[in-house]
């Protein structure tokens, strides 16, 4: 009886901000025990949440009673809970969540086995903030979803519970108490890491489908803004590696189309002249290789191969900082064990990569007497001695990543503390030490 709710709370123990936009995601308000136990209803009004709305999404048999259709079931909180703006909002997330969850729900069949999957998409609003969600895919078949009925009275009150935390800052815990029948009440305590860069990353999926040499071709075309269509057969495979691929572009953000799994019903998706990041099914790539698609990156993560690519991925970055960036990542790799450890090692590299080529860009923004600040674009390129650096970064300053990051930097005159630029400043105390060292040498 209680084997789905304790999944449910395996779930959230790993994904700590199920369906928080990406902008809501700060310290939030600080609720004390008291005021949780008080808060009623009124409370799913507004205000940052620790997540949104959770849905339950199962497979049914259309009215023909032939394919199966996924179907929202269960949802928490209850429409009628919410204000009318969230409804409209929900109305619109009843449409796209069942795609999103089930993009195979068509190819589905009874009594067939299928692994448990645990996959995330994203929803991207007519503002340009963008919900993530955090799908666990179970199969239960009728004879035993009978024998294993939820109470909704044991769930409800979990569920309002987590919703009503306040969302933790980084490094901080936020403890919540369960009931669950035969077992008792538990505390659960959920702690969000220190580090939130590589939050729910798993950068071992791009190490076990592709090379170092494809992963780094990869971020060239991201950090250019292309388009990239990534194929594999499990929808896991190509959330977690679409994530890790974005995960690479710290500090900056992406900003374009982006579908980790793309339901069936928007391959057209891949036709679109800007630029995206999707993520597609193996079995539609016949589907994808007849689309009129213009100059694209096309990994097939399943055979590790590039099926189309534009032909100058390997000359986008400079070659120095390519090979320095290799032979990082080959150093060592033998030795790592955990899964920090090898997030660790893998954005090491690309993260010291952004730091020799756009490191020095608080040195290049003036300020004016109104606090506001005006990047120095020229003055910023000739500002490093590379020739091959210099024409990549005019380049990379034209792009949309480059131009958000900057916007914000302009915002304050003090660089936000984060672990950027916290990086900076130890690469800027080495430079200085080594430079008496190479005079002594001379």
């Amino acid at each position: 009886m209680d084997g789905f709710v304790r999944s449910i709370r395996a779930s959230l123990r790993l994904k700590r901000h199920s369906w928080v936009p990406e902008e809501a995601r700060g310290e939030g308000r600080r609720e004390t025990e008291e005021s949780i136990r008080e808060a009623t209803l009124s409370n799913y009004t507004g205000g940052p949440h620790f997540f949104e709305y959770l849905f339950v999404v199962s497979l049914k048999r259309n009215h023909s009673g032939g394919d199966y259709e996924p179907t929202i079931t269960y949802q928490f909180p209850k429409r009628e809970n919410l204000l009318r703006g969230q409804q409209e909002e929900e109305e619109r997330l009843h449409g796209a969540i069942p795609l999103f969850c089930f993009p195979d729900g068509n190819e589905w069949a009874p009594l067939t086995e299928y692994p448990r999957e645990t996959f995330s998409f994203v929803l991207t609003n007519m503002d340009g903030t963008r919900k993530i969600g955090y799908c666990r895919r179970l199969l239960i078949l009728d004879e035993v979803e009978k024998r294993h009925q939820i109470s909704m009275a044991v769930i409800y009150p979990f569920m309002q519970g987590l919703r009503e935390s306040a969302f933790p800052a980084p490094g901080k815990t936020v403890t919540l108490k369960s009931f669950i029948p035969d077992s008792g009440t538990e505390f659960i305590s959920l702690t969000r890491p220190l580090d939130s860069r590589l939050e729910h990353v798993d950068l071992r999926s791009l190490l076990r489908c592709l090379s170092h040499e494809q992963i780094l071709q990869i971020f060239a075309s991201t950090v250019l803004e292309r388009r990239i269509i990534f194929l594999a057969e499990d929808l896991s495979t190509l959330s977690q590696c679409i994530h890790a691929a974005v995960a690479l572009l710290y500090p900056f953000s992406w900003a374009h189309t982006y579908i980790p799994v793309v339901p069936e019903s928007l391959l057209a998706t891949v036709c679109s002249p800007t630029p995206f990041m999707v993520g597609v099914q193996k079995r539609f790539i016949q589907e994808v290789l007849d689309s009129p698609m213009e100059e694209v990156l096309l990994v097939d993560l399943c055979e590790g191969t590039f099926i189309k690519s534009v032909g100058d991925e390997g000359d986008v970055l400079p070659p120095k900082l390519q090979n320095d960036i290799l032979s990082s990542l080959a150093q060592g790799s033998n030795d790592l064990q955990t899964l920090e450890q090898v997030n660790e090692h893998v954005s090491g590299p690309f993260m010291q990569f952004f730091i020799r080529t756009v490191g020095h860009y608080a040195s290049h923004i003036k300020w004016g007497l109104d606090g506001q600040g005006n990047f120095q674009e020229r003055a910023f390129c000739k500002a490093l001695s590379s020739k091959t650096s210099r024409r990549f970064v005019k380049k990379f300053v034209k792009t949309q990543l480059f131009s958000l990051f900057i916007q914000e930097a302009e915002k304050s005159k003090t660089p936000h503390a984060g672990y950027f630029q916290q990086k900076i400043i130890e690469y800027e105390k080495q430079k200085k030490q080594k430079k008496p060292k190479e005079k002594t040498v001379k």
